[in-house]
């Protein structure tokens, strides 16, 4: 069987890592991979000419099955690709995608099926986004801007005034510092509390829950600087507890995935 991981980032290494470990698994290979991965497993520059690109590489190898790890191919359609061309993937579809790749999407979503979230208000105008902030700081409540689209875990400012906020506001939406990313934003309430990533594998209307992690996504020490992707994450979370769980199998994925 030969496996086919997508990326080249730190969370692609570990899913080589680990399937290599697979006795029923002869080969894997990666695109574009990195150099911690070349020395697990082959790498091959498909992903550098886009999706088509590494179906085609996928087709003409023989690959069994195809694991994306970046959301941006997702975002880009590759799943779609494949399985046009019948090819195994493991990854949602570009409409699925959506809930990752467009925040305004998401909250929507949210709001639309009853999941708690914060809340919001989307903008395209970014002199209606800066209105909203000095409404929201002349009551008391700071905010959140969040880019809708894809930016890499770099797209969100956790505002610490609102000057900071629409800074925010202008650096995406005037000077397009994120590119089409911040074409719109969400500037949402801020929430204060410990971080926790709970996913979950999802097939229909059957899903699986992994165990919870704990990303560490401030760019310094003691939750200070901007926001990245993620400085690093560890799972399990000791201090989460089986009701907390409950409540975010019932309040969250139950609503989102039926």
């Amino acid at each position: 069987m030969k496996v086919m991981v997508v990326g080249g980032g730190g969370r692609e290494h570990a899913l080589v890592y680990k399937l290599k470990q697979d006795p029923q698994i002869g080969e894997v290979l990666a695109t574009p991979g990195n150099a911690g991965i070349e020395r697990m497993a082959r790498c091959v520059d498909a992903a550098r000419y886009g999706v088509r690109a590494i179906a085609d590489f996928a087709e003409a190898y023989g690959i069994d099955l195809t694991v994306v790890g970046p959301e941006a191919y997702l975002a880009a359609g590759i799943a779609d690709e494949f399985r046009k061309r019948r090819l195994l993937i493991f990854g949602p579809d570009q409409a699925g995608t959506r809930l990752e790749s467009s925040k305004v999407f998401a909250k929507g979503f949210m709001s639309r099926y009853g999941i708690p979230t914060a809340p919001y208000k989307a903008f395209d105008d970014p002199d209606r986004a800066e209105e909203f902030i000095r409404q929201r700081a002349g009551e008391g409540r700071p905010v959140v801007v969040k880019a809708d689209g894809l930016a890499a875990g770099k797209g969100v400012v956790v505002a610490k005034t609102a000057q900071e906020a629409r800074e925010a506001i202008d650096a995406m939406m005037r000077r397009r510092i994120l590119g089409d990313a911040g074409l719109s934003v969400v500037v949402e309430d801020r929430l204060e509390g410990p971080e926790l990533s709970v996913m979950a594998l999802v097939a229909g209307r059957d899903y699986a829950i992994l165990p919870p992690a704990r990303d560490h996504k401030r760019a310094l020490d003691c939750d200070l600087g901007p926001n990245t992707g993620g400085m690093g994450a560890y799972a399990p979370v000791p201090s989460v507890s089986p009701e907390l769980l409950d409540v975010i199998r019932d309040d969250i994925l139950e609503p989102a995935v039926h």
